[in-house]
């Protein structure tokens, strides 16, 4: 942590988070930028790791040299949440007096909810990280009613968390326009830090690993991925309807591979929706470690996400893993920043509306750059782009500025 000439003092972060220690989303979205901001922070810096489990407990203590955690009950989001967000503020507020912790830095807007109340119980710095909005898009996902408690409530916090903030880090640049226009914020420290990913884990070295392929049966087939859910922010039947224009396309060498926590059990019905063989689907749930293996078997990947205003101001993580692999995409209009990115770097298609025609024009499209380019020479154009646009260089440029030196 830090440099070893450093003589800055040493400081003490409380970094909240609004998920389980084994989340994905702790283990890939947040740790990886943590220890960003230790290497930032001065020699002898401590980073205290708050978390809501939806499991057993963990034990409070040494997470790693300079990372302690402090874990929590989760209660879904509502009345019933109420009693942990009482413990976790009590507690929070006692351990900043007691640490003399300087800076309260949350990921995400609901954690940033308790960085707000306890920022204006002890008076110290309020960073927000991956900042998307989060009330809008529940309700966007049909998760809750604009007329309900929890939006009005979430909301309004997003707005006064906003403006009470010292540093904004948003996933995508639109969102700097959407905080002036929906919470008022203008003129403080504004970054863009975008879902980064593992450039030495995620190679094209990954792709085809002769053993997985065997293994998994998909010797000589044309292999569709997609690594994620179906519902909620995500295409359900659409996604089906698609992989169905897609097997018509590419005909008997064209397979599926899920990457997800869904079973055979419950996609059955949409396959058979959609007039598929299961025999089509290669479906495993794997952990993130094994992740690039399994995402490596695909010729093509796609990225469902359902087109609805807040998703301009969010990244998905799994297209930076996508283009790290050197996979082309398919992805639905107005994702973030990847939608204009893959449009403008040639290296997937773009749905532009969701049904059988546009699903054909996106396979063609994908046809044709495969059929135009070398595999090898595409996988490193591809690749090019996530070093460009997902390397971790461009959220440690951010830490060493806030945290650092810089």
């Amino acid at each position: 942590m830090g440099d070893h000439n450093d003589i800055r003092p040493p400081r003490q972060v409380l970094v909240l988070t609004y998920w389980s220690l084994d989340d994905a989303l702790i283990q890939t979205y947040t740790l990886p930028y943590v220890r960003l901001m230790q290497k930032a922070l001065p020699r002898g810096s401590t980073i205290h790791l708050v978390t809501l489990e939806k499991g057993a407990l963990p034990r409070n203590g040494l997470l790693e040299p300079g990372l302690r955690l402090h874990p929590f009950r989760y209660a879904p989001f509502g009345i019933r949440a109420i009693p942990m967000i009482l413990r976790v503020l009590w507690y929070g507020h006692r351990l900043i007096l007691r640490e003399r912790i300087d800076t309260i830095h949350a990921w995400c807007t609901p954690a940033g909810m308790l960085g707000h109340i306890l920022s204006l119980l002890t008076g110290r710095a309020l960073i927000i990280d991956s900042y998307e909005p989060h009330a809008e898009a529940m309700v966007e996902n049909g998760t809750w009613s604009a007329q309900g408690v929890a939006f009005k409530v979430l909301f309004r916090w997003e707005r006064w968390q906003s403006q009470r903030a010292r540093v904004l880090i948003a996933a995508a640049a639109g969102m700097q326009g959407y905080a002036e226009r929906k919470y008022g914020v203008r003129g403080k420290p504004f970054h863009i830090k975008p879902a980064c990913v593992d450039l030495d884990r995620f190679t094209v070295q990954c792709r085809k690993e002769p053993e997985l392929v065997k293994e998994l049966g998909l010797a000589d087939k044309f292999v569709m991925v997609y690594a994620g859910k179906f519902g909620g922010i995500y295409l359900d039947q659409e996604v089906f309807d698609l992989f169905a224009v897609a097997a018509r396309h590419w005909g008997s060498r064209f397979q599926v591979l899920l990457l997800t926590g869904h079973t055979m059990e419950e996609l059955l019905p949409r396959m058979r929706k959609a007039g598929l063989d299961p025999g089509l689907f290669t479906i495993r749930f794997v952990p993130h470690a094994e992740v690039p293996r399994y995402m490596g078997l695909a010729d093509v990947a796609i990225t469902p996400v359902r087109s609805v205003p807040t998703k301009r101001y969010c990244t998905p993580i799994k297209d930076g893993e996508y283009w790290a692999l050197g996979l082309p995409v398919i992805i639905t209009s107005d994702i973030s920043d990847d939608s204009r990115i893959i449009a403008e770097e040639g290296i997937g298609a773009v749905l532009d509306r969701l049904d059988e025609v546009a699903y054909e024009k996106a396979v063609q499209a994908i046809d044709r750059l495969l059929a135009t380019s070398g595999r090898q020479e595409l996988a490193q154009r591809i690749r090019a782009v996530s070093v460009k646009y997902r390397n971790f260089a461009i959220a440690e440029h951010i830490y060493r500025t806030i945290y650092g030196n810089e």
